[in-house]
């Protein structure tokens, strides 16, 4: 049996969430979300996801240490078993007790055709610096600050007067592209491993 459920985890207004759940209800991505998880109680996402009918909880994370707050998460996630867990917009970084649980298993998006620019503000950073190229990226979560492996990556031209709210705006019309079709080819991985046959 394949195991398509995925758990979103957010801290503010969740439009990666949103394209995801957008790209499921088009058919263009054989998988399900289980629930939405925030570590911020009124973060826009959530409510976004009681929209949809969708099982939303807030976890605040607020003065606890990160270890702890990662068991939290994990003890809540357990119940859902999901095949894939998808940062969208989740501005923590995971203990390595929350990788282990997950192995190969954690997605992240990040605006910026890494390895360049990792960390915050990577669209100012790629403005400062003065690339002509950008994008972003979609990656495994390890234990770095956006040092995992790379799934999917897609270019945008960084234009004469660009200020970081354009570009940024530019590079999150690309990043509703490419996440979905990151996960619809991690969730073949996933099960392909779990039956026994190869990924294609």
């Amino acid at each position: 049996m394949e195991n398509r459920e995925l758990a979103i985890l957010l801290s503010g207004r969740g439009s990666n969430f949103v394209a995801i759940y957008e790209a499921i209800r088009r058919g263009d991505l054989d998988a399900k979300i289980c629930c939405v998880i925030s570590n911020v109680a009124d973060a826009a996402g959530l409510t976004r996801a009681n929209e949809f009918g969708l099982t939303a909880l807030s976890i605040p994370s607020r003065g606890i240490e990160r270890t702890e707050y990662d068991r939290m998460l994990v003890t809540a996630l357990r119940s859902f078993d999901p095949a894939l867990v998808c940062l969208a917009g989740f501005m923590r970084i995971l203990s390595p007790e929350f990788l282990k649980e997950y192995p190969g298993r954690v997605l992240n998006i990040h605006p910026a055709l890494l390895p360049s620019f990792p960390g915050l503000h990577a669209q100012k950073q790629a403005l400062e610096y003065g690339v002509k190229i950008s994008g972003c990226t979609v990656h495994l979560a390890d234990e770095g600050v956006d040092t995992g492996p790379i799934l999917l990556q897609r270019a945008v031209e960084v234009l004469e007067g660009d200020t970081e709210e354009t570009l940024s705006a530019r590079i999150l019309e690309q990043e509703h592209q490419i996440y979905w079709r990151a996960i619809a080819l991690m969730l073949a991985k996933v099960n392909s491993r779990v039956n026994g046959r190869p990924a294609r």
